[in-house]
Parts: C-alpha cells; sequence; structure tokens
C-alpha cells in the first residue's frame, strides 16, 4: 500500500503526515489494518525498539470537581457511585506509589479532581512529590491537578516533578459540546505553562465521544504543534452516572487505527494507551503495542483496569520487555532538551496526557494524496454493543484500605 510506505518513510525522518493522509488512516478497511498495524510498528521500533514504559495513577483526591466534563465519573452532578474522598496525606500516596513502582511502573501519575490547585494544594503535592523522590530517586513523577495559574507549575518542578499532564481532549471546535465550565484555549494554556517551566508535557485525547475523524486527527495535530513528550490516547469509558454513559461506538479495529493514525503523526513521542483500553480493545491489546510504547499499569482514577501481573504476562507474552529505570524513553534527540521537553525540529510530530480522560476515558472520509494509493471507501461505521459488564468501579487502593491493584 503506497499510503503506508510513504507513512513510514515519514516516521522513520520525524516528518508529520498530512492531514489527508492521517484521515485516510482512520479510513482504511477493516481487510487492511494488520497492514497498518505492521507499518506503525515499524516506526514505533525503529524510535523506542520493543520496550513498553509503565505509569501507575494514585488519585489523590476523588470526586466533587466543580467542572462539568461530560466523560467524567468525578464531573459536577456525576450520579456515578465512584469513590469520593478529599486530599490523600503524603504518606498514603507514598504507600500507593511505592505499590506500582513495585510492580514495574517507571512513572507515577498523581491526580487530583478540581478545576486547578490553589497554592496550598501545591504545597500539599509538592510535599508528596518530595516524599515519593527520597523513597526511590529513579521514579518519574507526573503531576495532573488541573488548570494551573501563574507560577505554579515552577513550583512543582522545584519540588520535583517531572512532567505535568493536561489532556486537550478532543478538537477545539467541539470542545464546547462536552465541556462549558472551562476553555480550550484554557487547556492549551496549562500546557504551555508546564512546559515553559522546564517541566515534560503530556497531553493527550480521548476516542469514544461521538468525535468524527476530523476531530480526531484536529487535536492530534493540535498535541503535535504543541509539542509535548508524551500523548495519552484515551478511551471513552462510559460509566452510568455520567452524560456519556450511552456512547458506544469504539471497536478494537477503530482503536488500533487510531493508535496507529497517532503513531504516524507524533513518531518519536511516547504514545500511551491509557484509560479504556480493558474495555475497547479487549483481546486485541497486545496488537496495540506494536503501536504504543506506554501503558497504565493496574487500576485507573475511578474504575478498575486488567490487574497488574496480566499487564506483565501481555507484555512478555506479546514479545515485548518492560523499561526498566536505566533507560531514558525518549529518543537522544528529545530526551536532550532541557527540563527532558521536546525540541523543536522541522516536520516533527509530538503529542501528551492530562486529568480525567485516563477514566474517559465516529463519521468516515478519506483524503487524496499523491501517489493515489489507498483511498478504499471508508468503511461503514457501527456502534459497538455495550460492554457495560466490563466497566468496575474503582473499590480498592487509594482511598480504601484494601491493596492496589499493580
Amino acid at each position: 500500500m503506497d499510503l503506508l510506505n510513504t507513512l513510514v518513510d515519514k516516521g522513520l525522518r520525524r516528518e508529520s503526515p498530512t492531514r489527508e493522509e492521517a484521515l485516510a488512516v482512520l479510513a482504511t478497511s477493516d481487510d487492511d489494518l494488520l497492514d497498518v498495524v505492521a507499518a506503525a510498528g515499524k516506526v514505533r521500533r525503529h524510535w523506542f525498539g520493543r520496550r513498553v514504559k509503565l505509569n501507575y495513577l494514585v488519585n489523590l483526591k476523588s470526586g466533587l470537581c466543580p467542572e462539568d466534563c461530560s466523560y467524567c465519573s468525578q464531573r459536577l452532578g456525576s450520579k456515578a457511585e465512584i469513590l469520593k474522598y478529599t486530599w490523600l496525606k503524603p504518606d498514603q500516596a507514598t504507600a500507593a506509589a511505592r505499590a506500582g513502582v513495585a510492580g514495574g511502573a517507571k512513572r507515577v501519575c498523581l491526580v487530583a479532581s478540581g478545576r486547578g490547585p490553589t497554592d496550598r494544594d501545591v504545597d500539599r503535592v509538592s510535599d508528596t512529590i518530595k516524599a515519593i523522590k527520597e523513597q526511590d530517586g529513579s521514579v518519574e513523577v507526573c503531576a495532573c491537578l488541573g488548570l494551573l495559574s501563574d507560577g505554579q507549575a515552577e513550583r512543582l518542578r522545584e519540588a520535583g516533578a517531572d512532567a505535568y499532564n493536561h489532556n486537550l481532549n478532543t478538537s477545539e471546535a467541539t470542545y464546547g459540546d462536552i465541556t462549558t465550565t472551562h476553555t480550550y484555549a484554557d487547556r492549551v494554556d496549562t500546557v504551555r505553562k508546564a512546559h515553559a517551566a522546564g517541566l515534560s508535557a503530556c497531553s493527550g485525547l480521548i476516542a469514544g465521544m461521538g468525535e468524527s475523524d476530523e476531530d480526531l486527527v484536529d487535536v492530534v495535530f493540535s498535541l503535535r504543534e504543541l509539542d509535548p513528550d508524551s500523548v495519552p490516547v484515551n478511551f471513552l469509558i462510559p460509566m452510568e452516572g455520567t452524560p456519556l454513559a450511552k456512547e458506544w461506538h469504539l471497536t478494537p479495529q477503530r482503536c488500533l487505527r487510531i493508535l496507529a493514525m497517532t503513531r504516524f503523526v507524533c513518531p518519536d513521542v511516547e504514545v500511551r494507551i491509557a484509560g479504556g483500553r480493558e474495555v475497547h480493545l479487549r483481546t486485541m491489546q497486545p496488537l496495540a503495542l506494536n503501536l504504543a510504547n506506554s501503558i497504565f499499569l493496574g487500576d485507573y482514577l475511578t474504575s478498575e483496569g486488567q490487574a497488574g501481573h496480566a499487564d506483565l504476562e501481555m507484555i512478555a507474552d506479546a514479545g515485548f520487555e518492560v523499561e526498566g529505570a536505566d533507560r531514558v524513553t525518549l529518543p537522544e534527540h528529545r530526551a536532550s532538551v532541557a527540563g527532558g521537553g521536546c525540541g523543536s525540529h522541522a516536520g516533527a510530530g509530538c503529542g501528551s496526557h492530562a486529568d480525567g480522560g485516563a477514566d474517559g476515558a465516529a463519521g468516515g472520509g478519506c483524503g487524496s494524496h499523491a501517489d493515489g494509493g489507498v483511498c478504499a471507501p471508508a468503511p461503514t461505521a457501527r456502534t459497538e454493543e455495550a460492554r457495560t459488564d466490563l466497566v468496575a468501579v474503582r473499590r480498592r487502593g487509594a482511598g480504601t484500605d484494601l491493596a492496589p491493584n499493580a
């Protein structure tokens, strides 16, 4: 397939595909799916080998958020029967982080519900970051606290944070359809604040909210322009009690195409399979490791994930290896930039992650391209059967007396 050969060549040179080429990836048929995975897999292996980075979520404060993000079980007015608790103490958060690291996690993601942190909240999280770093200085710590005010990113960096996550989630054109209490521009501003402070920026998306192929391409290209180091790709977890509880649009095949498109647009960036992989990829999860070089270990913010030991077995059985603390995740040309951030390089692609997306977390069309190559008719969209049996509220780990899943 000429399109795929072109995309592989561009990915190895760190060049971005055109929008038409990215749309064409999403429009490929199921008959061509393995060819798409194989092509994107060449790009993934070129930059990241067969390593898989493990990340572990610690929900520092759960529920009761004043924002109205439609995908989130912690949102204003949510009827989801999730765990609700206020800030964990530093020793509690550190104990949760220790479990994730013991399970193989290289990065700990400290997440808190809310619009954004107060200065006192930043002090709390800073104390937790310092405690985790004192326990194990090799652990990467990513904070995800919502919208940042001036100076807060710098304070987190001074406390020892390595990264900050804040997802764009969807395209600018449709952002107002899922959230009204803050804007797309607010999210972009926070990612830029983190980057400017020397934190490794992490920002990504949520697929499965009823968006079009054009929306998916728009948000991934917007991420490339923001140039974060990591791009979490969340697949909506339609939790009962949220406005999007009935949104079941994703199939395993569509999820793989979305991951492949993200890899082609962001060839040398950490692409992370985030929330919803168990619900939507299901038995196709091992195949997705050929596209993404990073996953979350164990549970998510408010929902349960695959058992931690099953994650490790899946990685080994698929012929991949867990990335150790002694390995630098990003390619040298990116990792060498001050603060671990992305360098500016002609035509290079990039992407990342943020708030409740890890728990959210259709339309066709095919672009024309110079060789005329792949433009078969777009596959007929089909609504996936609701698999509510695969959605379980988290009842263990942070905020409970039960052992975490790691």
